[in-house]
C-alpha cells in the first residue's frame, strides 16, 4: 500500500483543528487522512512548528522550499514524489493518488425495526 506524507503550513498543532476557531478544510483533511489509515495506507502529518528536523532532512521538501517557498505548503508526498503543493486535498485526490477505492454508497444505513417497542405508548429501554 501507499505512503502519503503531508508536510503543512505551521499550525499551532499537529492538526490544525484546535482553538475557537477551527478551518473546516483542516477537519476536512483530518477526517479523510483517518479514512486512508483506516484503508492501510502509512499517513505521516508533518508540522513544521513542531517537527523542523522532519522539513530539513527530506532532500525533496528541501527542494520544494528553495523553489517556492512557504507557498508551496501543504506539500503532500506519496511514496516520496510531490503529488500537490499549496493545496489542502480532497478525498477523492487522496484515493486517486494512493489507490484507495472510494466508497460506493454514502447513504446512511436504514434501521430494519423501530427503536420503539410498540406495545407501550413511550420508548423502550435504551431507545431514542
Amino acid at each position: 500500500m501507499a505512503s502519503l506524507q503531508v508536510f503543512d503550513r505551521p499550525l499551532c498543532c499537529s492538526t490544525g483543528v484546535c482553538g475557537p476557531e477551527v478551518d473546516p478544510a483542516l477537519l476536512a483533511l483530518a477526517a479523510d487522512l483517518a479514512w486512508l489509515t483506516r484503508n492501510g495506507v502509512a499517513v505521516e502529518r508533518i508540522n513544521p512548528a513542531q517537527q523542523p528536523l522532519a522539513f530539513a532532512a527530506n532532500p525533496t521538501v528541501r527542494e520544494e522550499l528553495h523553489a517556492h517557498g512557504n507557498d508551496c505548503l501543504p506539500l503532500v508526498l506519496v511514496d516520496g514524489v510531490v503529488v500537490s503543493r499549496g493545496q489542502l486535498p480532497g478525498r477523492v485526490q487522496l484515493a486517486a493518488w494512493t489507490g484507495v477505492p472510494l466508497e460506493v454508497s454514502l447513504a446512511l444505513p436504514v434501521m430494519s425495526e423501530s427503536c420503539c417497542d410498540s406495545g407501550t405508548s413511550g420508548p423502550s429501554a435504551g431507545c431514542c
